[in-house]
């Protein structure tokens, strides 16, 4: 059994559905972690999700993991342009470099766009005493400050009756957040929350679409092992079957949709191994067997890592550096 969870522990740093269901429901999400940068929105306008420019400026920025990070341009009720900068922290610990990278990013689109940017994070780790908020430094002659907005999943503990009488997508969001939190030690209360955030989402009265977004989110984030998720599947489909939906089990689709996601990334996996060795001996040189049998290891995180990286890449040394931070990261 903890075979099983590890693997799908992986699964979910890797294939973390937070930027999927940020931009599913963008507007919501605003409302509910940041309601007063929300009201300066125009929202009858369409938004833009910068993924070109948002690569510009992180191309450069400190190597490490990086989830859901996302640029959006918005138009204020005014009738001008903003741009708002969204880090969602899920690492399970708190990231002693985070304030210096929330200043980096936010430079950047500075320096490269001349564009203020607004800068949010969304913490879901759970370290109740690290909570970032400013990143600074004080000389006689020269002085910074750069502070940034940013909310604690962990403080809606206290507040989950709200949450459970929320109608907004991001409480449910949070509350399978919550509770993957506080069931990583008893798989079997992780299963009952599951069917119960998963039921939720019926009595709800949502439609199709928003069940099968919102599902897709509670099932990456709360894994089972294997056994524990066959008997979920049954007793759901037992559930929809009780339930008379019109249309096909949603828990039979969204499991068809996940297979054909893996397939997809472990082909885009192999194709992307290929580009970085051919790339890598065009920079470096030769690699051994030995070096490529490293690389061919690397998810395909890492590996994407290693693309943007090997651009400053000279020497093999370089190379052998990178893995080494890297791979024991």
């Amino acid at each position: 059994m903890k075979n099983d969870m590890t693997s799908d522990s992986e699964r979910a740093d890797f294939d973390s559905p937070w930027k999927e269901i940020i931009e599913a429901y963008f507007p919501q999400a605003m409302d509910f972690f940041f309601p007063e940068t929300s009201a300066l929105i125009d929202w009858e306008r369409p938004y833009q999700f910068l993924d070109k420019e948002f690569q510009q400026i992180a191309r450069e920025a400190e190597q490490g993991k990086r989830y859901a990070d996302q640029l959006v341009k918005v138009w204020q009720t005014q009738g001008e342009e903003l741009w708002l900068l969204i880090h969602v922290e899920i690492q399970a610990q708190k990231e002693d470099n985070f304030s210096k990278r929330m200043f980096t990013y936010n430079f950047r689109i500075f320096d490269r766009f001349d564009r203020p940017a607004i800068s949010l994070a969304i913490l879901c780790d759970s370290n109740r005493e690290w909570r970032p908020s400013n990143y600074s430094y004080n000389y006689p002659n020269t002085r910074l400050i750069f502070e940034f907005g940013s909310i604690k999943l962990l403080d809606y503990e206290n507040r989950f009756h709200e949450l459970e009488n929320s109608d907004n997508p991001f409480a449910t969001v949070v509350m399978a957040h919550l509770k993957t939190q506080q069931t990583r030690s008893s798989p079997e209360q992780r299963k009952i929350w599951k069917f119960s955030l998963i039921r939720r989402l019926y009595d709800l009265g949502l439609g199709e679409q928003d069940i099968r977004n919102l599902y897709r989110f509670i099932d990456w984030v709360m894994i089972l092992p294997k056994a524990l998720e066959n008997q979920f599947w049954e007793e759901f489909k037992q559930f929809e079957q009780e339930r008379t939906m019109r249309y096909v089990t949603t828990g039979e689709r969204i499991g068809y949709e996940r297979g054909k996601e893996e397939g997809k990334q472990e082909g885009k996996k192999e194709g992307e191994q290929q580009l970085i060795l051919r790339l890598l001996q065009r920079r470096v040189g030769e690699l051994s067997p030995e070096l490529q049998e490293r690389i061919q290891t690397l998810s395909l995180n890492q590996l994407e890592t290693l693309g943007e990286a090997l651009l400053d890449f000279t020497a093999m040394e370089d190379l052998f550096n990178w893995l080494q931070i890297n791979q024991s990261a």
